[in-house]
């Protein structure tokens, strides 16, 4: 369980872990997601292309603060309409209240997700939603 906790909570192996797709499917008809920057097999840098239409994010959680960034970045451009970010629900750090609070609706998940098929996270998440 430690090394679990370890991997998903911030480091590198982290980056690798899939959105349950009940879970997805659920938010994807309420937002009729365009675009996915963050595959669990990417093809590209999400970080390097366009993101248009409504987002769904589900970054590594290695470098949560540059995706924040960049969608944020998208929206000011105008080609983002909607983002809907999945973050694990550290609300003690910086870049959470520069970029995230008083900015998105923030939506707790109840329980803990279980991330590419494991046991169940060792964290709550949220959504943080930008419109």
């Amino acid at each position: 369980m430690l090394r679990f906790v370890k991997e998903i909570q911030g480091s590198r192996d982290s980056d690798n872990y899939s959105t349950p797709p009940d879970f997805y499917e659920e938010l994807n008809k309420e937002f009729k997601f365009d675009f996915d920057p963050c595959p669990l097999k990417p093809t590209q840098d999400g970080l390097q292309v366009d993101w248009v239409g409504n987002i769904f994010i589900n970054p590594p959680y290695s470098n949560i603060k540059a995706w924040v960034e960049k969608g944020l970045y998208e929206m000011e451009r105008g080609t983002a309409k909607t983002l809907v970010y999945l973050l694990p629900c550290r609300t003690d750090t910086k870049y959470f209240h520069e970029l995230i609070y008083h900015r998105a609706e923030l939506r707790f998940v109840k329980g803990r997700l279980k991330f590419s098929g494991k046991a169940p996270a060792p964290f709550p998440v949220y959504l943080a939603i930008f419109r």
